[in-house]
């Protein structure tokens, strides 16, 4: 997979976008310091002779060879120019200089932050995992040094609740992630001692820990959550240490937290910010917005609720269609269209869900390239893979049956419980048939896709959004 080819945003000049990673005099022919940030706050010191023109891909051999990174997986990482307020990937040509320079530009055009929050945002360059290295090549790895790497992104990603999990899934991370730091041997009050030491959040996510319901309830039952999450980690930490009879080594350990990260549909994914409509509550009710993480990887989209830690929709990229449409009027906002299968009362429709957001250009080419790139890479294998994955498409909360007659209804209401599992039923979205000639509101009958999605071979075509639906 060339760099050029696998990185983002698709339309980004050269001339686009770093907290103080590169140098900002006038004259950069001599050697400069440039620091590039990693996961779990450590850092590569370089030093950068003609920095200015410098390219991501020059820039890359410096640190692959700072951090003995093998050749076989270079394409693993790649940089990402990073904020609070945007997150984007490079590619290869890419001058981060230059970028870093515009990133006031990209923050203006990218995001809604005010002009205060981008006048004092500075963002940094950082080696991470490439979006479109696959999750297939990830597991071969054996690389230590890259082994750890990738699980200093994946831990952060879990504390932090971008990839939500249930709590058999942090509860068994948090006790890898103990073992990897303090070593598989620790005694039970050496276990409670250290995660004390070191806060309960530096192995579990920050919204388990603290928990919700308001400030009173927090400080009411923060003694009994505490020692409820200590004694499960505690719990989790001793099957760690003896699962295989002898102490595990760190690659084994590194290969289990990944694994099980594996198996969380947006591991890997790039993510965007917007905003859904809430569903409304009443006539006279103004809608309002929730806050979303959108996910885009190689295998599909998911939208996730920003506070509650949870999936709102996950699709693959098999079972919807896309587009982006531009503000008409000023005050108006971008909107990524997401169209998909779905039911109500019983009756099969269409639906579109909107999501607002500056970001609707990124995604709508990321989600594009995404399908490229897996068709160029997979070609019949990927029919394959959505063959063996059909039993899982149908959205939790959407009326679907397991064809497993035996345990099917146990099956079913553990997939509705998990923050892993699409909550259709709570999103606002536009139901519709085609009627032919226009889009009709949902009404007793099922056509074919407005969007002229084939069932067998799918394509991907762009939403023709009309004033109807803008409307909707």
């Amino acid at each position: 997979m060339e760099g050029d080819d696998s990185s983002f945003p698709p339309d980004l000049s050269d001339d686009h976008s770093q907290r103080g990673s590169v140098a900002s005099s006038a004259t950069l022919s001599r050697a400069q310091d440039v620091l590039v940030y990693l996961f779990g706050e450590s850092a590569v010191h370089l030093s950068v002779e003609g920095l200015s023109s410098v390219s991501v891909q020059e820039l890359g051999r410096s640190v692959r060879d700072a951090l003995h990174i093998p050749e076989s997986v270079q394409e693993a990482f790649t940089f990402w120019l990073c904020s609070p307020l945007l997150e984007l990937q490079l590619k290869a040509r890419h001058q981060p200089y230059k970028l870093c320079r515009q990133w006031q530009d990209l923050l203006y055009r990218f995001t809604e932050a005010s002009e205060e929050d981008i006048s004092q945002d500075e963002a940094y360059l950082q080696y991470r995992r490439n979006v479109f290295y696959p999750k297939s090549k990830e597991l071969q790895i054996e690389d230590e040094g890259v082994l750890r790497l990738l699980y200093e992104e994946a831990k952060s990603n879990i504390l932090t609740g971008r990839y939500p999990c249930d709590p058999e899934h942090w509860a068994v991370l948090g006790a890898l992630s103990l073992a990897l730091d303090e070593g598989t041997g620790l005694e039970g009050q050496q276990v409670t001692t250290t995660v004390r030491e070191k806060k309960l959040t530096s192995f579990l996510p920050e919204h388990v820990v603290m928990g919700s319901g308001g400030l009173l309830s927090t400080l009411r039952g923060k003694s009994s959550r505490q020692a409820g999450l200590e004694q499960k980690l505690l719990e989790e930490y001793k099957k760690t240490s003896t699962s295989a009879g002898n102490c595990l080594e760190p690659t084994q350990l590194l290969h289990q937290y990944l694994g099980m990260c594996h198996t969380l549909p947006y591991y890997g994914c790039a993510f965007f910010f917007g905003e859904i409509d809430k569903p409304t509550q009443g006539i006279l009710q103004r809608v309002k917005r929730k806050a979303v993480n959108v996910g885009i990887c190689l295998d599909g989209v998911y939208v996730m609720d920003m506070k509650e830690k949870h999936v709102l929709l996950g699709l693959r990229f098999s079972e919807l269609s896309w587009d982006h449409s531009y503000p008409e009027e000023e005050g108006d906002s971008h909107i990524l269209w997401l169209e998909f299968d779905g039911e109500e009362d019983g009756t099969p429709v269409n639906k579109l869900l909107k999501i607002y957001s500056k970001q609707a250009e990124l995604m709508s080419g990321f989600i594009e390239f995404c399908v490229e790139l897996k068709s160029a890479s997979e070609g019949g294998a990927a029919a394959v893979a959505d063959g063996e994955a059909s039993l899982s498409r149908q959205p939790a909360g959407e009326g679907g049956s397991s064809r497993n007659g035996r345990g099917g209804r146990r099956g079913k209401l553990h997939r509705q419980g998990s923050v892993v599992c699409s909550r259709v039923h709570s999103l606002n979205t536009i139901s519709y048939v085609d009627n032919g000639k226009e889009i009709k509101r949902l009404k007793p009958k099922r056509a074919a896709s407005f969007f002229g999605r084939p069932a067998s071979t799918p394509t991907y075509s762009a939403v023709q959004v009309t004033e109807s639906l803008e409307q909707g």
